[in-house]
């Protein structure tokens, strides 16, 4: 993920820090700074420990797909929460059962651990934690109400909280996964539809507008997802690739970048090394903020984004669906065995060849742009 940086490696799982997460701790800390410099600290700690159970959530998710030969390839940590992402979800619905429900059990042992403690002392050992800072809540206390609030939470059963992902898996036992999905992301969104009218009626409940509006659009983005995989299930990526696309060096300038994209309805460039490999891509978005902070003389290879990764011709369509999605790209290069850029696999040409297939009422086993 953009904008993002590596401070672990637990279990061979690259864990991941997003920029904006800083803006919480920022946040936590002015809040906790109304009851002096040690209310500050002691309100990111809290935040903190927080994260390190979302953290724990996640690898809930990570470890208990690495148990049905599933990778991670890295964990996020953001402001909303984190995110795992696994090279795929398992194919049998109790498989998948396991992975999503590893998550909120692991909130739900946390609690029961920290509920445990509580009891044992009798309180003592929670009360005297910040005791010097009484604006500042409890802190077992508060992580047991917190890990009771996301394991609940994440029960909801809607698109993309875990219970959405639980109730497609219950499902999919008893009918096609595509449907399935379709149920599911339909309850999911009559639910967000309940929520917003909830919050748009109650203004002391103005939260509940922005949750509805993400469950809403976490539902339709999955119902889409596996709507298009399941379309292009067993397709190569060479029946949807552009193969007549522009391509520039990587000591190319803005200036010629722009000349590339105004001759021609291209968005997405593959930019090459000296020896003609794939070094990155440059998008239309990130060429156009680059020229305005930087000027049209500033090098591709400042710009470009690095480190994706590359498909291959014969690779079946909805892996590579899968790998763009990841990968948070609207195209990646296609490669030959050499590693010569051949094609170009964009979201917008794997539309189209879904509405030809649509429009056909049958597979296009060829179809290029």
């Amino acid at each position: 993920m953009r904008w993002s940086f590596k401070i672990a490696r637990i279990a061979g799982i690259e864990v991941r820090v997003h920029v904006t997460f800083f803006l919480l701790l920022a946040f936590g800390a002015w809040y906790g700074s109304h009851a002096g410099p040690g209310g500050a600290i002691s309100a990111v700690i809290l935040w903190l420990l927080l994260f390190l159970c979302v953290l724990l959530h996640e690898f809930g998710h990570a470890l208990a797909a690495k148990a049905y030969g599933i990778k991670t390839a890295d964990i996020t940590m953001m402001p909303m929460g984190g995110v795992a992402r696994l090279e795929r979800m398992p194919e049998k619905p109790i498989e998948e059962l396991v992975v999503v429900i590893a998550g909120p059990l692991v909130n739900l042992a946390i609690a029961l651990l920290l509920g445990a403690v509580l009891l044992f002392t009798g309180g003592r050992l929670g009360s005297q934690i910040f005791a010097e800072t009484p604006q500042i809540p409890n802190l077992l206390t508060w992580l047991l109400a917190a890990n009771i609030a996301m394991f609940l939470f994440n029960l909801i059963p809607a698109f993309p909280l875990d219970g959405g992902r639980i109730l497609r898996a219950l499902l999919a036992t008893q009918m096609d996964y595509a449907k399935a999905t379709q149920v599911a992301a339909s309850i999911g969104q009559g639910l967000a539809l309940v929520l917003g009218l909830i919050g748009l009626f109650n203004p002391g409940y103005v939260m509940l507008i922005l949750i509805a509006v993400f469950i809403y659009m976490g539902a339709e983005s999955e119902s889409s997802f596996v709507q298009m995989r399941h379309a292009t299930i067993g397709l190569p990526v060479s029946s949807a690739m552009v193969t007549r696309f522009a391509t520039l060096n990587q000591g190319a300038t803005l200036d010629q970048a722009i000349d590339a994209l105004l001759g021609s309805s291209q968005h997405e460039f593959p930019v090459l090394d000296d020896n003609g490999g794939f070094a990155g891509l440059l998008t239309k978005h990130d060429l156009l903020v680059a020229l305005r902070k930087a000027g049209p003389e500033l090098p591709v290879k400042e710009v470009m984004v690095t480190g994706l990764p590359t498909l291959l011709p014969q690779m079946s369509m909805d892996h590579a669906f899968s790998t763009i999605r990841e990968a948070g790209v609207s195209a990646l290069p296609v490669v030959d065995n050499s590693g010569t850029v051949v094609g170009l696999f964009t979201t917008e040409n794997l539309g189209e060849l879904i509405m030809v297939q649509n429009a056909l009422g049958k597979n296009t086993h060829r179809y290029r742009a």
